[in-house]
Order: C-alpha cells, then sequence, then structure tokens
C-alpha cells in the first residue's frame, strides 16, 4: 500500500520548513510513504526548498492557475505515481500531520471513500466569532445541497482512496473544498469526517481577504456547483417559480374582468403572458441542462474506466 502526502505550495518557502518537519515517513497500513509538492508558480524559491529538504516528487506550474487547479494536479500526479491513498494538507501547517494515521484509517478499514478533517471551529483561537458563524453557515448549505453529514466543509486536510481520486474534478477556479463534497454526495461515494487538531497560524489566509468578498466568493460557488450536478431542479425550480406568479397574476385580471372591472388591469394580463413564456422557456432550459448533465456524468464515468484499465494494464 502506498501513500502520498501532497501539498499545494504558493510562496511557502519561509512555512514548508516547518510543514514537512512534522510530516511522517513512516503511517500504519502502508509500506511506503512519499511527499508531493504541487508549486503553483511560486515567486520565491518554494520547490528549491522542497527538493532540498527531501520531498520525493515535485510539480511546478509555470504560473500561478488558483488553489484548485494545484489540488488536481496533486491528485493526477499522485495517481500516476501509484498511491492507493492520498492526504492533502496545507502548507502553512495549519493541521496536526500527526493526525494523518487517524485521518486514513477508515479508509484502511473499509469504511470510507473519502475523510475529512474536520477542525474545533468553536474553540480555534485564531477564528473571528464573524468566521466562525460564517464557516458554520457554509457547512450548513454544503451538507444540505450536498446530501452529506461533514461538520467542516471548508477543511483543506482530507484523505481519499484510490476511486475517489480518479471520480474527482473541479470545475470551479478558487477552491476545491466544496465541491468535492457536493460531488461525492452526489456520486454517491461514501465520505466521512473526524476531528483533527490545529497548529497555530503564523500568516493570514489567502482565500479569506475580506468578509465580503469571501461570503460573495463562496456563494457563488455553491450556485455554480448547485447547477453543474443538480441543473434540473434548478433552472426547474425557477421556472415552475415564474408560472405560479403568471397564473396567480392570471387569476387576479380573471376576478377584476368577470367582475367588470377587467378593462383598467390590462398591464396585469401583458404581465401573466411575460411570466408564463420566461417559465416555459426557463423549464425547457432545464430540460437542455439535464441532457447535458446526463452527457456529463458520462463522460466522467468514461474517464474513470479508461484509469481504472490503464490501472490493471500496469498490473499485468
Amino acid at each position: 500500500m502506498k501513500l502520498i502526502i501532497q501539498i499545494p505550495c504558493l510562496n511557502e518557502a519561509e512555512t514548508l520548513p516547518e510543514t514537512l518537519k512534522a510530516l511522517p515517513r513512516q503511517v500504519p497500513g502502508f509500506t511506503v510513504v512519499e511527499w508531493l509538492v504541487v508549486d503553483d508558480g511560486s515567486q520565491d524559491k518554494t520547490a528549491e526548498v522542497a527538493r532540498a529538504l527531501g520531498v520525493d516528487h515535485v510539480v511546478r506550474h509555470r504560473r500561478n492557475k488558483g488553489l484548485a487547479r494545484a489540488f488536481i494536479t496533486g491528485l493526477n500526479e499522485s495517481l500516476a505515481l501509484g498511491a492507493d491513498v492520498i492526504v492533502n494538507t496545507d502548507a502553512d501547517n495549519q493541521y496536526e500531520a500527526g493526525d494523518i494515521p487517524k485521518l486514513v484509517a477508515p479508509i484502511l478499514e473499509g469504511k470510507a471513500d473519502i475523510v475529512i478533517g474536520a477542525r474545533p471551529i468553536n474553540t480555534h483561537k485564531h477564528f473571528s466569532l464573524t468566521k466562525k458563524l460564517l464557516q458554520k453557515l457554509g457547512s450548513w448549505v454544503v451538507r444540505q445541497v450536498s446530501h452529506t453529514d461533514i461538520p467542516d466543509t471548508t477543511s483543506g486536510f482530507r484523505a481519499l482512496n484510490r476511486e475517489a481520486a480518479q471520480r474527482t474534478m473541479v470545475f470551479n477556479e478558487y477552491t476545491y473544498t466544496l465541491e468535492t463534497i457536493i460531488q461525492a454526495g452526489h456520486r454517491k461515494l461514501a465520505i466521512t469526517s473526524i476531528p483533527v487538531r490545529v497548529n497555530e497560524v503564523k500568516r493570514p489566509s489567502r482565500l479569506f481577504h475580506s468578509i465580503p468578498s469571501y461570503v460573495r466568493q463562496s456563494m457563488i460557488t455553491i450556485v455554480r456547483i448547485y447547477v453543474i450536478y443538480r441543473p434540473f431542479h434548478f433552472f426547474g425550480s425557477i421556472g415552475l417559480l415564474f408560472f405560479l406568479v403568471g397564473v396567480l397574476i392570471g387569476m387576479r385580471f380573471l376576478y377584476y374582468y368577470l367582475t367588470g372591472g377587467g378593462s383598467g388591469h390590462l398591464q396585469s394580463l401583458i404581465l401573466m403572458s411575460v411570466l408564463l413564456g420566461m417559465g416555459f422557456q426557463t423549464v425547457l432550459i432545464a430540460f437542455v441542462a439535464d441532457l447535458f448533465a446526463a452527457n456529463r456524468k458520462m463522460l466522467e464515468e468514461i474517464r474513470y474506466l479508461q484509469r481504472e484499465q490503464s490501472d490493471r494494464n500496469l498490473d499485468l
């Protein structure tokens, strides 16, 4: 069994030594443990520091592509290197590396495909009250959309088995944390969470620049992911809402018309026609989007089967 611990990095030359110092070289249940650093176009000497400190594999983007792309690059490289389980952690040493054996345990026991490390949000001294509330609210929204029970959906400390990594795709460029959980829920992957410890954070978050920015980006991410994975429900609900409002306005016009006052409410008739037309068009969009979603699922399944067949060929 081979475990690869991947670390997406952007200008982490200063924090990387401490992070690597804490990483294990032996984990129960695995015969091989390797480290992989994904340098996402750093302007400092992140890649050089990683190599000097004994990192087994260093992959470098020539330009910055964002955290989500760095995460996927790490997964793809880990799969190519033959990883059976992949652990993702942050370069700022936020997560306690000593919890990695606990993080991979549900996968080794065959109980989960993905395990998310849940931080102690309530007692996290580096989280302001506002950030704690936003984290809880965001996690609740993701749980509703994904039909999972993950308390800390923005945690980057997570483990994936080979099948989950092969099936993971990220369309969003902001972050991978939310989309991968929603994706796992809709693909019926076994996903669970365990409590993990955290270390003192020595630099501010690069995703949480400000509260308005964080809320805006998170909501855009959740809506876009929902449209990708539940397009018929999304557009169909909007279309039915247009229909409902149009029918109510039409009933209002009909009431006044039957009671002799319809001539003064012609604008209601026009508005009703517009809303019913918009409702009909939106429902049509729902059907078309659902066809695209079915096609995407088929292509994703083909992609997974191709990767699985490639693994079998290598084993022969």
